[in-house]
């Protein structure tokens, strides 16, 4: 029995009541039910008698015993106690607990999958950063992060869209183009220009494509530069973030913004709105109407639009592709950023509390991390994978809400041990696929038997009771837009399993016949599989098969 199948139970012991006029309340559409915090309080619990108790007037005690007595005659219920105040305490029968590993394994990749976040259009934007050098340890949280938050989202059933917004507008694209021209000329950087090794590389990949470059006119050699330069640049980016595992489903260029007119247009669409005013020869929007500590000024006096009209357009054009709800991920130092985005929201005719969610995440840092040669005083993405590895790095940045501050020991991380929390999932993936390997060697088939009932051992009951959970803790991770839950889950059910392997054996003892309880054990075996497999794959991370 899965946990749906038990909530639907839930459901049915409820209908039987009112239909009988043993209590009067509506019964809501979901019935959730969880795994108890302590053992020994049976495989699932329920507070729905304490949801219900108040709309019908009755002691949540009373009701939980109405409803238990009569979910304890359903087939695959061993029992259903009160607890409390009123919860209801529910321990599987051996054989419905059991079904649940066949459950899994057919599913496949699809389990754990669900509906939680159907009928959510979402645009998903983060890292965004300006295309004039690689990407550094500023960058990799919400690299990891937003692409686990894509993934949970997704398989929770909502319609996300990653975007990765280009700023390639603006004063720093002209210093990014001056740097490397300077480079290509063999003179020192301008001054508030851009240092590194990488800017001599860009140099030398632009004369490459144009030997003909200092031929030009100085204007077009600066436009020539910029553009070369700043297609180089983008594609190494793009290039890292897929070694990193990371994937956007729009490259959305600031510059777009600007040549097409959507700035113009926006302040046009914000003026209809009324919320435009016409001050010193500039035009602000009022933004403190909503909650901004102060106006934003849109277009300025010499006729110059702002960073901020831009933000204005790009939110438009979100709201114009049919992204009703948006998702901004921002790093540690835009906190700023909240209100005056939530204003735009608000001054676009949208909710800001249902349209627009901004997030910020905090800083890491690195033990042990040598800085870029390259790039100068930054650590690069591309040496963290070189050194740590995408896994490891991955992981551990999904395993930590985004609000808090990290410090990651980069040597901890390479470590093969269980102290590492990677390697001990990852290990956990490996074990269950060399017990596959070793059963089939012995014989064990799954196809040639399947009993249930078999898994009766505790540690099999714990371990059943986990992989029921998973969908919840999905669902839950993408509600809440914390990955890490799906990391801590995976700690656990690795935890779980390595007990029951030292328990419980999938293939036969010398000369010992294979049995359906063999068979069974692989079926359960093979389930948890299945779940560490959908779970380091929403997390980015790989299920190795040997390590």
């Amino acid at each position: 029995m899965t946990p749906e199948e038990l909530s639907d139970a839930i459901r049915a012991a409820l209908t039987d009541a009112t239909t009988a006029g043993e209590f009067d309340a509506p019964i809501p559409a979901e019935i959730r039910v969880e795994r108890p915090k302590q053992q020994g309080h049976g495989d699932w619990t329920s507070n729905i008698a304490m949801q219900l108790a108040k709309p019908a007037g009755m002691r949540p005690r009373d009701l939980a015993v109405l409803v238990a007595g009569r979910l304890a005659a359903t087939e695959g219920v061993a029992a259903a106690e009160v607890a409390g105040p009123g919860f209801i305490n529910i321990t599987l029968d051996a054989a419905s607990a059991g079904e649940l590993a066949r459950t899994i394994v057919d599913a496949g990749e699809e389990y754990g999958r669900g509906t939680s976040e159907a009928g959510h259009t979402i645009n998903l934007e983060f890292i965004s950063a300006n295309p004039t050098g690689p990407l550094h340890i500023g960058h990799t949280r919400w690299a990891a992060l937003g692409d686990s938050m894509r993934r949970c989202l997704a398989a929770a059933g909502a319609d996300v869209t990653a975007e990765y917004y280009i700023n390639d507008a603006g004063t720093q694209m002209d210093v990014f183009a001056a740097s490397v021209l300077a480079a290509v000329k063999g003179e020192p950087t301008p001054e508030g220009g851009y240092p590194g090794a990488y800017i001599q590389e860009l140099a030398a990949q632009v004369q490459a494509e144009r030997p003909d470059l200092l031929d030009l006119p100085e204007g077009d050699q600066l436009r020539v530069v910029r553009d070369l330069a700043y297609a180089a640049q983008l594609k190494e980016i793009q290039n890292t973030l897929e070694r990193f595992g990371v994937h956007f489903d729009v490259w959305f260029s600031e510059a777009t913004l600007h040549d097409g007119g959507a700035v113009e247009q926006a302040v046009e669409r914000l003026r209809e709105q009324g919320h435009i005013d016409d001050r010193d020869g500039a035009v602000w929007l009022r933004t403190t109407d909503f909650g901004d500590d102060k106006d934003r000024v849109l277009i300025r006096a010499n006729g110059e639009p702002t960073y901020f009209a831009a933000d204005a357009a790009y939110y438009l054009s979100k709201k114009d592709r049919g992204f009703t709800e948006k998702i901004y991920l921002l790093g540690a130092d835009h906190h700023g950023y909240i209100a005056r985005l939530k204003a735009i929201a608000a001054c676009a005719g949208d909710d800001p509390e249902v349209n627009i969610e901004v997030r910020i995440g905090q800083l890491v840092s690195v033990g042990g991390a040598k800085l870029s040669k390259r790039a100068g005083n930054i650590i690069e993405l591309n040496d963290l994978i070189e050194w740590i590895g995408s896994d490891a790095v991955r992981y551990t940045l999904a395993r930590y809400p985004a609000d808090s501050p990290l410090s990651l020991d980069g040597e901890e991380l390479r470590k093969q041990s269980n102290d590492n929390p990677v390697f001990y999932v990852q290990y956990a993936h490996a074990r269950t696929a060399n017990v596959a390997r070793l059963a089939a060697e012995d014989g064990v088939r799954r196809e040639d038997g399947f009993d249930p009932g078999l898994l009766a051992h505790p540690t099999e009951a714990a371990l059943l009771a986990i992989l029921g959970d998973y969908p919840r803790v999905v669902a839950q991770a993408a509600a809440l837009r914390e990955p890490h839950r799906i990391a801590r889950y995976l700690e656990d059910l690795a935890g779980r399993f390595h007990k029951w392997y030292d328990t419980c054996r999938v293939r036969p003892l010398r000369d010992e016949e294979v049995t359906d309880l063999h068979r069974t054990r692989l079926w359960l075996n093979d389930a948890t599989r299945q779940v560490l497999a959908n779970g380091l794959d929403l997390l980015g991370v790989s299920a190795p098969e040997r390590m």
